[in-house]
């Protein structure tokens, strides 16, 4: 049993922001099957999939019935994406234990991604929040495109942060910053983490890095130096964003991993079974995944010494 405080929180999303830009089907019990082996490992929130349009969304149109199908590991947060309140209602039927709402600090890719403005979002987002907290369930919103959008460019930290205040003026119970395009950079992040836990305590803020450009990792060392300690990964790097052009996976979670561990930060998580999860998606989804540790190995699973070398010794 764990009993002294992780360092660093990683939470999973494979499940669903991993899977919903996949052009293969997976199998309902296939994602079930992932889902349960993800919390056997120990994650303390798992985004399981996502309660919106099934045409907008194919690949997440089973999404009750992976809620209904899943063995819930007590201390461990299932968590539904939810765009509206429809959306809401489905997932606490469901019975979430979390509702993850998302609305783009970019107008012009929330119109995309959502089909909506920011104030009908927000106005959603007024009709969630009660219902969700009167059957104990929580109500977490993100900032999507914080960092940067594919259509405007970088965001202003104050329309960020303007953001962040009407969430919170709404009541809801956690916020996480979203960088969907892998826009970011370390000194950006640094700073608009800095401004954030300014009005809102780290424990009830969330980043969400993709590695788009090859900076996920700088960017979660940053953040996590700046004072952050919750973060999302996908494991193997799956994921991406089908309504962000060029959007490709998220922090990859064995690689986010064994950074806290060769550094000495405590996750609470078993690398080692990780890796061994990962080796079993390209299976799942028809295709290599981006995660670097999977392939190369622990740093501490050295090689045996050739023969040739021990003969001259």
């Amino acid at each position: 049993m764990r009993t002294a405080p992780l360092d660093i929180m990683i939470q999973e999303v494979a499940p669903r922001d991993g899977l919903q830009i996949e052009p293969k089907w997976v199998e309902t019990g296939d994602k079930i099957r992932l889902i349960n082996s993800l919390s056997t490992i120990g994650f303390g929130r798992i985004e399981v999939s996502s309660f919106v349009s099934p045409t907008a969304v194919p690949s997440l149109r089973d999404a009750a019935e992976v809620f209904a199908g899943i063995e819930r590991r007590p201390g461990t947060i299932y968590t539904a994406l939810v765009p509206n309140r429809r959306g809401a209602e489905r997932a606490l039927a469901a019975r979430a234990d979390e509702l993850n709402f998302v609305m783009s600090a970019s107008e012009t890719h929330h119109r995309a991604n959502m089909n909506m403005t920011h104030a009908d979002s927000l106005a959603s987002l007024a009709e969630i929040v009660k219902p969700a907290h009167e059957v104990g369930a929580l109500v977490n919103a993100t900032v999507a495109t914080a960092f940067g959008c594919p259509f405007e460019g970088v965001q202003p930290f104050k329309k960020v942060l303007d953001i962040i205040k009407r969430y919170l003026d709404l009541g809801v119970d956690g916020i996480t910053l979203a960088d969907t395009t892998g826009m970011a950079n370390p000194n950006q992040v640094s700073q608009l983490v800095a401004k954030t836990l300014i009005v809102l305590p780290a424990d009830q803020l969330t980043l969400h890095f993709h590695n788009t450009r090859g900076l996920g990792l700088v960017n979660a060392l940053s953040a996590y130096d700046t004072g952050a300690r919750r973060f999302d990964a996908a494991l193997g790097g799956l994921g991406g964003c089908p309504f962000a052009p060029g959007a490709t996976g998220n922090v990859c979670t064995e690689d986010l991993v064994n950074l806290c561990h060769e550094i000495g930060l405590t996750t609470g998580l078993d690398l080692q079974r990780l890796i061994d999860l990962s080796f079993r998606l390209p299976g799942l989804v028809g295709h290599e995944v981006p995660g670097q540790v999977a392939k190369a190995g622990r740093p501490l699973d050295l090689h045996p010494i050739p023969e040739r070398l021990r003969r001259s010794v």
